[in-house]
């Protein structure tokens, strides 16, 4: 696994499109003060992870985009990519390339991507730590920091290592256990407070809700007696209701039967009275007969007045025969008299003529009267005469009439009696259908009943508040019920029972079963919470015996390799690094400004050592040919000797991916240059190098060279030199 390039784009300086490319070994970058060799350097370190703008020597954040000339525009963005080789498998990850991408824009907005996928920056830092690359250790060296191993406290320097060994993932795991523990406790705190405060109240609504307890036990057996009860009823209906169905499918198929039959003998009827007889004249016979009856009668009627009248006159004419030889005739010869008399008195003529004639009409009229009464009588026999003889042809015709009727009653006769076979057929027909219609009515009415009864179960459901659907479901496959009279008895008690347990405050039970759930819910959470604690103390307590095992175990190999890279230094002497707990300042003798930095340190960088206490890293050495035993003592070029002691001792035990070195050789000596030349050459064989410098040594040393130069318009350029 090797860097293979490093690409810039608005990063500081580097304003255009910058590419390094890089075969392996040793890379050199050089060129003036000024012209942005350790911005180079800065990119890494910032695409490594760094976070404060003031290790990357910056004010802020918007620092690190280029700002602009006089010649060239500021740009909105910087973006830095590394590309890795990793054909070996070295990175965790399935893939041959590995490119780490970083932008960051004017408004703040940051992005990290692997392999163009987009990931968060503590993604980058576990991914860096696995591989044993990250901002804290000694894989980048700054200018200026060539004694950076020396000067840093005994708790950096052990970071520092960790971070080579591979050991800060499990630092990262460690210190994000430890985080997590602390939260998990203060959670922990919180729920047993929050239990403790609602249980009181949960112990007083038991109390309260304790008389309804039985309430529930008292509705689930209702409520099982329930679902047996109606279940149970609605099979026998649906039972009874379907026992009638053949009985009413045979009925009407016979009734379906009889009325073909009824048709058939419908159509013989009117066959038989389309055979009626006709008679010809049988009309006009009547009507004649009729007439004549009509005649008769008239006449016969008209001859009972004459014999009547003829009677009366009759009678007349005989009393009047009797009274006139008495009483009439001597009221006649009185007025005879009489006449007589007035006669002899009269003196003309005229007048005797005149009562002569008078006395004439008086006798004439009483000789003429029963004359004229015997007449009257004779004309009226004449016209009886005349009357019977007309009597006599009607009579006769009458008779003729008679025979001819008894003809056509003779034919009637028959016709009447087939038709009213046919006719009584018909209605025999019918009285069977009749009598099916009957009995079909019958059984509809017990299946009515039926559905009576089982709209009456429908309303009782519904008053306990239940479906018919559920019912339904359960009338399929109903519980066995011995007795349903006995199960509508018990269920009748246990409702007298709930009803006497009186109003139930459901507002109350169901503040109860609320507070119930988010106490057992806390409880839960609380066993969880504390389980996972415990975990987190498992694991906190393997990763520090995991750090401490390797850490001693690579800690005595360093010291090997440390020995021997500083007696090649310092040309002698002895060095060593050693564990030690280190002093802490005092409370008295910090600022208050100090005391609230301890206290928040951790919860301002996430990736500081954590707050237990752990031991340092102490550096014993004596120079040869000086009675030297402290760093204080040392001069620049010692610490830098000692630091490069350090960093080659340490690489050759874990050998990082690559090194970045800023001028790390300009405190050396020309002798103590080569030396450090030649050391560099034989470790680029497992480690990548990139240097700045600007010692020839060095650049001799190098498999590629990178020159960097800033023109007038103020934006650094590379050109490169390979040497073979």
């Amino acid at each position: 696994m090797y860097l293979k390039r490093l690409e810039l784009l608005g990063f500081k300086s580097f304003a255009q499109k910058t590419v390094l490319d890089f075969p392996g070994g040793i890379a050199g970058i050089v060129g003036p003060n000024g012209s942005g060799k350790s911005n180079v350097i800065d990119a890494v370190r910032w695409i490594l992870g760094e976070r404060e703008a003031k290790n990357l020597r910056g004010g802020k954040a918007e620092d690190l985009i280029f700002a602009g000339t006089p010649k060239r525009p500021r740009m909105g963005m910087a973006q830095v990519s590394m590309t890795f080789d990793n054909s070996s498998g070295f990175f965790p990850v399935d893939y041959k390339e590995v490119t780490i991408m970083r932008r960051i824009e004017r408004d703040g907005n940051s992005h990290y991507y692997l392999n163009k996928d987009e990931v968060r920056l503590k993604d980058i830092i576990d991914f860096f730590a696995k591989v044993r690359l990250g901002t804290r250790g000694l894989s980048i060296i700054s200018q200026g920091s060539s004694d950076l191993f020396v000067r840093v406290t005994p708790e950096e320097r052990r970071a520092m290592i960790e971070e080579i060994l591979g050991l800060r993932q499990y630092q990262l795991k460690k210190h994000e256990a430890d985080r997590k523990l602390k939260n998990t406790s203060i959670n922990i705190e919180k729920v047993k407070a929050t239990i403790e405060e609602i249980a009181p109240h949960l112990r007083f609504l038991k109390r309260q809700t304790a008389k309804w307890g039985k309430l529930g036990d008292l509705e689930k057996e209702l409520h099982d007696l329930e679902n047996a009860y109606y279940a149970n009823r609605l099979k026998e209906l649906a039972e009874g209701k379907k026992k009638f169905d053949p009985e009413i499918a045979a009925l009407d198929a016979a009734m379906a039967a009889k009325r073909k039959e009824l048709e058939a003998l419908k159509k013989d009827l009117e066959k038989t009275e389309s055979a009626k007889p006709q008679h010809a004249g049988m009309g006009d016979i009547r009507k004649q007969r009729d007439q004549l009856l009509a005649q008769r009668s008239e006449i016969e009627h008209e001859v009972g007045k004459l014999e009547a009248k003829m009677e009366f006159l009759n009678s007349v004419v005989a009393s009047e025969r009797v009274d006139l030889r008495a009483g009439e005739l001597l009221t006649a010869l009185e007025e005879v008299k009489d006449s007589i008399v007035k006669l002899l008195k009269e003196q003309t003529l005229e007048a005797v003529h005149a009562e002569l004639r008078a006395l004439q009409e008086k006798v004439a009229k009483f000789t003429d009267r029963n004359s004229k009464q015997k007449s009257e009588i004779q004309d009226l026999k004449g016209t009886k005469d005349a009357l019977m003889q007309k009597l006599g042809p009607i009579r006769e015709e009458l008779t003729a009439l008679s025979k001819k009727e008894e003809e056509s009653a003779k034919g009637y006769e028959q016709f009447n009696a087939e038709f009213r076979a046919a006719f009584e057929k018909v209605e025999k027909k019918k009285e069977e259908i009749m009598k099916l219609e009957n009995d079909k009515n019958r059984l509809l009415f017990e299946v009515e009943r039926i559905n009576l009864r089982r709209q009456d179960v429908e309303v009782q459901v519904g008053q306990i508040g239940r479906t018919m659907e559920e019912i339904e479901k359960l009338a399929l496959n109903p519980p066995a019920v011995e007795d349903l009279a006995g199960t509508e008895r018990k269920m009748l008690r246990l409702r007298g029972e709930i009803a006497g347990i009186g109003d139930v405050d459901h507002a109350l039970i169901k503040e109860a079963e609320d507070i119930e759930t988010r106490h057992t819910f806390l409880t839960g959470q609380l066993t969880d919470l504390e389980k996972a604690a415990k975990d987190l103390e498992v694991l906190i307590k393997d990763l520090e015996q995991k750090i401490d095992h390797e850490f001693h175990e690579s800690l005595d190999k360093i010291n090997k390799e440390f020995d021997k890279f500083f007696n090649l230094m310092f040309g002698g002497g002895k060095a060593k690094l050693v564990l030690e707990k280190p002093e802490e300042p005092k409370a008295a003798d910090l600022t208050e400004e100090e005391k609230e930095l301890r206290i928040h340190q951790q919860e301002a960088d996430d990736l500081e050592t954590d707050e237990l206490r752990q031991l340092g890293i102490e550096i014993e050495l004596s120079l040869p040919r000086k009675r030297i035993h402290g760093l204080d003592m040392l001069s620049g070029g010692e610490k830098s000797l000692v630091s490069i002691a350090a960093l080659f001792a340490l690489i050759s035990v874990s050998p990082p991916p690559f090194l970045v070195l800023d001028e790390v050789d300009a405190a050396l000596d020309e002798k103590n240059t080569k030396r450090f030349a030649d050391i560099v050459r034989d470790f680029s064989e497992k480690t990548q190098f990139l240097m700045i410098t600007h010692n020839r040594a060095t650049m001799e040393a190098a498999n590629v060279l990178y020159g960097v130069t800033m023109e007038e318009d103020g934006v650094s350029k590379v050109l490169s030199l390979k040497l073979e």
